[in-house]
């Protein structure tokens, strides 16, 4: 076997134990899963998640989706907790606690010291009869039966079992919340992500200029006003209404169209019935009319009156695209 084949053998056979033991997760849940999820919900403190070794890296993820989905959530080191960090434990607090034997030396001083403190315990473990199992008020059971690595020694498939199970405790508790993408875009503001979850049309459109001719105008002057805008659209406006538009494409079927343009007005060429969105919109919203109705630019109104104009290349600019 080649080199190369080896590699690709051995990741495979990598990804196929640990897809067989992930979904072997859902054979394992247990209503003490559920009964779990609903403690957390109605507790009033936040979760303390501890662990040592690979579980305590594992731990620092979960807490991160936690924090991120509404869940207020901690990571304490479990040999740092036996060493002064057990003060960061509020009364409320649930501790889930992480270890794949449920043996470990510092789980078993741990715990019993969690216990005095009255706080529930969680146990995320692949040995419910271990110490950690049995000195649980709720077990999640993450047993694996191998680890990928081929000496069966190297944390692997039983990190990723913790990791999904605690990423299934963390979707739960989202649902039972009613956490929808606005309370999300509350904690993710930066990178892309957070401009799709919260930048409006108005912030886009407050950056623009605003083109706009009348029924009545020439032609020559609505190519200057769509030049000097640098959109590539004008809106037609009677009345403050707005009742067409005249984009990049209509100036170049009138020039085709047309051997003398210059007695044309803007309400010869314009397009009627033009696309709208409010300006309370999302840009994300923006984003999707434009490549559902194949179009560049959308003209965006406010209680019913012209307020600018978004542009694809607007979206692009902002990362949305």
């Amino acid at each position: 076997m080649k080199l190369e084949e080896k590699i690709l053998a051995v990741a495979k056979d990598t990804i196929s134990i640990e897809a067989k033991a992930i979904a072997n997760l859902t054979n394992l849940l247990t209503p003490e899963f559920a009964q779990a999820v609903q403690y957390i919900y109605n507790s009033k403190g936040r979760v303390i998640i501890t662990g040592i070794g690979k579980s305590a890296i594992i731990a620092n993820k979960i807490v991160a989706t936690l924090n991120s989905t509404g869940t207020p959530a901690v990571f304490m080191h479990a040999a740092d907790a036996i060493h002064g960090d057990l003060g960061s434990i509020l009364e409320d607090d649930v501790v889930i606690c992480i270890s794949k034997s449920g043996n470990t030396p510092e789980i078993k001083v741990l715990v019993p010291l969690i216990k005095n403190f009255k706080n529930r315990i969680i146990a995320i473990t692949g040995n419910k009869d271990s110490f950690l199992g049995q000195q649980s008020d709720f077990v999640l059971n993450t047993y694996v039966e191998k680890e990928a690595c081929p000496n069966n020694l190297a944390p692997t498939t039983s990190t990723t079992a913790q990791l999904v199970m605690g990423d299934a405790l963390a979707i739960c508790l989202l649902d039972l919340k009613g956490f929808s993408s606005r309370d999300f875009a509350k904690y993710h503001p930066g990178g892309a992500l957070g401009k799709k979850l919260y930048l409006r049309v108005s912030d886009i459109t407050s950056q623009n200029m605003k083109p706009q001719v009348s029924p009545t105008t020439n032609v020559r002057d609505v190519i200057v006003e769509i030049s000097e805008k640098m959109l590539g659209v004008t809106a037609v406006l009677e009345n403050d209404k707005i009742i067409g538009i005249v984009t990049d494409g209509d100036i170049r079927r009138m020039l085709r169209n047309n051997d003398e343009f210059i007695h044309l007005t803007a309400a010869d060429i314009m397009s009627k019935n033009p696309k709208t969105i409010e300006q309370d919109s999302l840009a994300i919203d923006a984003l999707e009319m434009l490549e559902k109705n194949k179009i560049s630019q959308l003209i965006a109104e406010e209680d019913g009156k012209y307020a600018g104009v978004v542009h694809i290349h607007n979206l692009i600019r902002e990362g949305i695209l």
